[in-house]
């Protein structure tokens, strides 16, 4: 009786069926159109700046993000709602106060193990990236901290266990920074075709000088030399620079362009300085009114949205 009360709530309120052995777990398939996606710093704790976003833009996210510390668990609650809002949560998996070294040789199986047993019951596509920008300097899995080889390996180990947990559901998003900003020896860092999903580049457009061109195409085309992947920025915004309004719009123009798989805004407000600045669009009528005409023109509804 309960499984049928249950049955009945999904199907008032519009949500997916519960996963059942005759529900395959499958990833995010490569969207069509590229996809709309969101970070806000409220998240996984809360859905209520992403709600924000949206009426503010009229964009409703297709992917939604959250960084992870080290050893803290999957937030099956924040995927849930992002899923009943019809969109994919992005994990960046980020392995501060560990090793490399250890997690390739097995130091943090417990904690991958338990993660990856609850993605699978969470059931629906999740995306997951882990140790982000490793071709900069600012983060200790990153360039000049921890070599190339010795990355690969720990990532490879990664999602050994995901695999051996069966979580089938996992699309692996492999993250660069961009080159305008950091190494350009990007190859070194692959793990391999067999080993990552799609591709991703964060950069930001800092200044009124800057273009999606200068910004991320030195880095596509770098990228698409060793990899035909689904390709996504997965972390960028423009500046309140004199010219915000034409750089976003030309920013999703180069998504849509190049044949992207989304573009995700950081709509976060931070001030220290050029490369930390406010980037959030809900203070800003003229950048807002920008994104959600880019949206609008480049986007559509945002693409590859599931059922």
């Amino acid at each position: 009786m309960a499984a049928i009360v249950a049955a009945v709530l999904l199907a008032a309120t519009g949500c997916l069926t519960p996963l059942t052995s005759q529900q395959p777990l499958t990833p995010v398939p490569a969207p069509a159109i590229p996809l709309a996606g969101a970070y806000e710093p409220g998240a996984p704790g809360s859905w209520s700046q992403i709600a924000e976003f949206t009426d503010v833009t009229g964009v409703k996210p297709r992917i939604v993000v959250y960084y992870s510390s080290w050893n803290e668990p999957f937030s099956t609650s924040f995927a849930q709602t992002a899923w009943d809002h019809d969109a994919y949560v992005l994990v960046q998996l980020e392995p501060k106060g560990v090793t490399l070294a250890s997690i390739a040789a097995g130091g943090s199986d417990a904690y991958l193990r338990s993660y990856a047993d609850d993605v699978v019951a969470f059931g629906h596509p999740v995306i997951l990236s882990f140790g982000h920008e490793m071709n900069g300097t600012w983060y200790s899995w990153g360039y000049g901290h921890t070599a190339p080889a010795t990355f690969v390996a720990a990532w490879r180990h990664v999602v050994r266990v995901f695999r051996a947990a069966g979580a089938a559901n996992v699309t692996w998003l492999w993250t660069v920074n961009s080159i305008q900003g950091a190494s350009s020896s990007l190859r070194q860092w692959w793990p391999g075709a067999a080993w990552a999903s799609w591709t991703g580049i964060a950069g930001y457009l800092y200044r009124a000088t800057d273009s999606f061109g200068s910004v991320f195409g030195s880095t596509i085309a770098d990228i698409r030399t060793f990899s035909s992947a689904p390709l996504l920025i997965a972390e960028t915004a423009v500046g309140t620079t004199t010219d915000r309004e034409s750089q976003i719009g030309a920013l999703f123009a180069g998504v849509r362009t190049e044949r992207l798989a989304g573009v995700v805004w950081f709509d976060a407000a931070q001030h220290a300085g050029l490369y930390h600045q406010d980037w959030r669009l809900e203070d800003d009528p003229a950048a807002c009114a920008a994104f959600t005409a880019a949206v609008a023109t480049y986007l559509g509804s945002g693409g590859g949205v599931h059922a």
